[in-house]
């Protein structure tokens, strides 16, 4: 898709994306073909802001009057002291992914967790009764370890960054939130963890490309376990995945979060229903490289 940039007037509203990196994300060509689609008078684009410089970006992209953006790895966490205040749901997770300008306050949403939890609804799992292991302690991690939890889900977490002390802090506020306890084990437990489980969440950037021959699981340790979800999305079908379906589990890619999480933003920012699936066959394309 191809901007017209003689679309562009003062009266153009510019949404955006900020994370390190940027480069690689499918979001600038999945919402700008959205507004296209529905003549909408918006604009969508990335800007790579390293973490020294997300306070300054933040303010910047305030004083310019933006409608909204994304916020993507690293900033998921750190940007919410910069807000002017959040939803309920991200204040919940204590994560954010999107901001909405409502008349110059800036608000936190996220919608990470709903479009996780779409994604795998469409698949036909409903997390209800489900044991599920969510790999990774991260920002996506929160927000998918919270909704699983509050949906019913058994839920064990998996911290890679076994110095950290992220996957007891996210327990510890589901627990402290809904009541509900949730294990949490060192990498080095995997094994341990993934015994007699329904869900296995891949929520780390493990096996991204360019590195896309990592998993982070290995495959031996796949083959008792129903159903996988990767969140990471470039490649389309990821090493973790391909084993997984190698190994008899339902499989979900990365890029249905990913469409799911784009659509409740764009709906958040222009009040009109996302044309859901073009978003999605726009980031397919990309990945396959047409």
């Amino acid at each position: 898709m191809r901007f017209n940039t003689m679309n562009i007037t003062g009266k153009t509203q510019i949404c955006a994306l900020i994370g390190d990196p940027v480069e690689h994300s499918m979001s600038p060509a999945m919402h700008n073909a959205a507004y296209e689609k529905l003549g909408l008078g918006y604009v969508y684009v990335p800007f790579h802001v390293k973490p020294e410089g997300l306070a300054r970006a933040v303010a910047g992209l305030r004083a310019l009057n933006v409608r909204g953006f994304n916020v993507t790895i690293p900033h998921k966490v750190s940007v919410i002291p910069l807000l002017d205040g959040l939803d309920p749901l991200a204040e919940k997770i204590g994560a954010v992914n999107t901001v909405v300008n409502e008349n110059g306050e800036l608000r936190g949403h996220n919608t990470d967790a709903e479009g996780f939890l779409r994604a795998l609804l469409a698949s036909g799992i409903k997390p209800r009764g489900k044991s599920s292991v969510v790999v990774g302690a991260g920002g996506a991690s929160r927000a998918i370890s919270y909704i699983l939890a509050e949906k019913g889900a058994r839920v064990t977490i998996v911290n890679r960054r076994q110095e950290l002390d992220w996957a007891e802090n996210i327990a510890q506020s589901i627990k402290e939130d809904l009541g509900k306890e949730v294990k949490v084990y060192e990498l080095g437990q995997l094994a341990s963890a993934l015994e007699n489980i329904d869900l296995l969440v891949n929520a780390t950037s493990v096996g991204m490309s360019p590195a896309g021959d990592i998993s982070p699981v290995p495959a031996k340790l796949l083959v008792t376990i129903p159903a996988v979800f990767d969140i990471v999305y470039n490649p389309l079908e990821t090493r973790l995945l391909r084993e997984a379906k190698a190994a008899g589990a339902k499989t979900i890619s990365g890029v249905d979060m990913l469409a799911w999480q784009g659509a409740l933003a764009f709906e958040q920012w222009t009040g009109q229903k996302a044309p859901l699936e073009l978003m999605r066959a726009v980031a397919v394309k990309m990945l396959e490289g047409e």
